[in-house]
């Protein structure tokens, strides 16, 4: 029996409840967890980062920094309070200067923030190396996340396919290709971000890929080559979770993340009360106080019906509280039939025996769609959400099979966001180009032209110099330049007294992370304050008559319609503008990403039929060009 501790990272309010739920959990929800938590004596929770600061103000109108304090304040020291940072990209989803990084970290550690865990989506060294260095200096501790992804599956029957372009970038014969993604990979990448400073060492497996017999090898090998912590993150999605989860607590793993039952299982980290389960029978002790972690659960189960309208799962798990349920002997029996499994390295037997395990529970069963495309859950979840609200989901399982692809073009990029978010909307613009019969990358949002120019780093695989002429024009690499950053402006609201949009250092900081997404929550915010000063002076004055309807003109001329469903992000002509080829119209945003609209050969602008902040569906008029 081993005599050892583990410590948790529980992640039920950032990353639990992305992976399932899209990222809407309210702050009046976290209010009602947070007292709930100060005696779970969690090692470390995850509560702020990822997707938070987006979703929180794109979807439910609140302040991430508000979400920050309030769980500072009910915690009380008592837990570690983690974020998460993608290094050069932030929160966010292009490249930000040093400037703007250390103005998050020091605003974020100023309002409680303990751990950042830092990774790059493309595992590229020197895109952490600078968030490192600042975190520790800050007073905070760095957690160094190496990306774990997988080579591709081939795909032979492809003219110009992974292995033919392997064979055009190094010579030699249409072999097996070379691997990229090995254990030493992975270990070289933790041991370089420990050189750097980093305090933990987590193996990010975002989309569930690590099998058991992985964990074991790379958990081990970390654990002889690096001093820090080593944390195991993980996902069940594709079926590995739990039992990777398993194995790399029998190789010595230090911290494992986890969720809370109701946020645990399916696109999400394994659930703490299985973990505690096979803990007792491998003689570790889980460092949590599993009484205060029941008292979370029962809450949780509001939560999640609270959530239903994202649920990707809908069906829930039985009830169950491992300090007091008795578990069916057939299904004890499998407990320690995984552990006995993972001990003498029979990885078919340990799955066997944890989905059988996960399905006496009612766990989601292993989505082989998801294991096939090889991506993240949550990644899958917010593609589910957003084409569904687009009125697009006809093209989901198109888009999912075109991911590999997408994929291999872009120079086997890990998929963790941005990446994830990019090759996501990447392969829907392809599916709508198929869908047109249109050529693969008619269409392509600004961040992928970004990321195969260069400029979000070195991929793991160099790009296709002609694809990349393809795409970009220019067939050269192009790193990313901190001199072409532009800091927003903070405007002057008229309209709303004369107040600026942010009106302080937190704001400001959220309009130069995402300029899109603050601008509008933030006019909203100084609206509700302005019509809350002016309330009476509203009801007191007198109501203007309103003018009858003109009928709408007709439109007889050439129309630019929407490539597809989004919200207009800010548009460059007016009626009357004559427009060259080549020249920038508009730009809009679908799937988080910015795109720009060009015009297709020189013409009269005649009427544009968007504003700013418009949505619009696929095909929806947005200009009329002159007769």
């Amino acid at each position: 029996m081993e005599n050892r501790k583990l410590k948790i990272r529980d992640l039920t309010m950032r990353d639990g409840q992305q992976s399932l739920f899209a990222t809407r959990m309210s702050q009046q929800t976290i209010d009602r967890l947070l007292p709930l938590y100060e005696d779970a004596g969690f090692y470390i929770m995850e509560v702020w980062g990822g997707a938070v600061p987006d979703s929180v103000m794109r979807y439910l109108g609140e302040s991430p920094w508000d979400r920050l304090r309030r769980a500072s304040e009910a915690m009380k020291g008592k837990s570690l309070l983690s974020a998460l940072s993608r290094g050069r990209n932030l929160f966010g989803y292009v490249p930000y200067p040093n400037s703007v990084l250390e103005g998050f970290y020091k605003e974020a550690i100023d309002n409680g923030l303990n751990v950042m865990r830092i990774f790059d989506a493309l595992n590229d060294i020197d895109n952490v190396r600078d968030s490192i260095g600042m975190i520790n200096r800050l007073g905070g501790i760095a957690d160094g996340a190496v990306c774990y992804t997988v080579d591709p599956k081939e795909e032979p029957r492809q003219e110009g396919g992974f292995g033919a372009r392997l064979k055009k970038l190094f010579g030699g014969a249409p072999k097996e290709p070379e691997k990229i993604f090995t254990d030493d990979y992975f270990v070289s990448k933790a041991m370089e971000m420990e050189a750097l400073g980093a305090k933990i060492i987590t193996l990010k497996d975002m989309a569930g890929l690590v099998n058991p017999l992985r964990a074991a090898s790379i958990i081990s090998k970390l654990k002889k080559n690096v001093k820090a912590d080593v944390d195991f993150h993980t996902h069940c999605t594709p079926g590995y979770g739990l039992a990777s989860s398993v194995m790399a607590m029998i190789h010595g793993v230090d911290i494992l993340d986890t969720n809370i039952w109701w946020f645990g299982g399916g696109s999400a980290a394994p659930a703490i009360e299985l973990i505690y389960v096979f803990a007792q029978r491998l003689g570790i002790e889980v460092d949590v106080n599993m009484e205060a972690v029941g008292r979370i659960r029962k809450e949780l189960l509001g939560a999640r019906k609270e959530l239903a309208a994202f649920d990707l799962v809908k069906e829930m798990p039985i009830e169950f509280d491992p300090l007091t349920d008795t578990i069916p002997d057939h299904i004890s029996r499998q407990f320690d039939l995984a552990i006995e499994a993972g001990r003498a390295g029979n990885e078919e037997a340990m799955l066997d025996a944890c989905h059988a395990i996960e399905d006496y529970f009612r766990f989601p069963k292993p989505n082989e769609l998801v294991k096939n495309a090889e991506v993240p859950g949550g990644m899958y979840s917010n593609m589910v959400a957003q084409l569904k609200s687009l009125k697009a989901d006809d093209v989901l399982d198109e888009a999912m099979a075109l991911i590999p692809k997408v994929r291999r073009d872009a120079g086997l990029v890990p998929l963790v966001t941005p990446t994830s978010q990019i090759v996501g909307s990447q392969a829907v613009f392809l599916a709508l180009d198929r869908k047109k019969g249109n050529p693969d990358y008619s269409n392509t949002s600004n961040q992928f032209m970004s990321l195969i120019k260069g400029e979000y780093g070195h991929t793991p695989v160099a790009i296709d110099p002609e694809f990349r002429r393809q795409i970009t024009g220019d067939p050269t690499e192009h790193p990313y330049d901190v001199s072409a950053y532009r800091a927003p402006e903070n405007p002057v609201l008229d309209e709303f007294g004369g107040v600026k949009l942010a009106a302080n250092n937190e704001e400001y900081l959220l309009l130069q992370l995402l300029p899109s997404v603050a601008n509008g929550f933030l006019r909203n915010k100084r609206q509700q304050e302005f019509n809350a000063a002016q309330e009476a002076a509203a009801a007191a004055a007198p109501k203007e008559e309103e003018q009858p309807k003109q009928a709408e003109e007709p439109i007889t001329g050439e129309v630019l319609s929407g490539p597809m469903p989004g919200t207009i992000i800010e548009i460059d002509v007016k009626p009357g503008d004559k427009v060259k080829k080549g020249q920038r119209l508009l730009v809009y945003e679908s799937m988080k990403m910015e795109n720009d609209v060009e015009a297709e050969h020189d013409a009269v602008i005649k009427r544009i039929f968007v504003t700013n902040g418009q949505r619009f569906g696929a095909d929806e008029p947005l200009i009329e060009f002159a007769d």
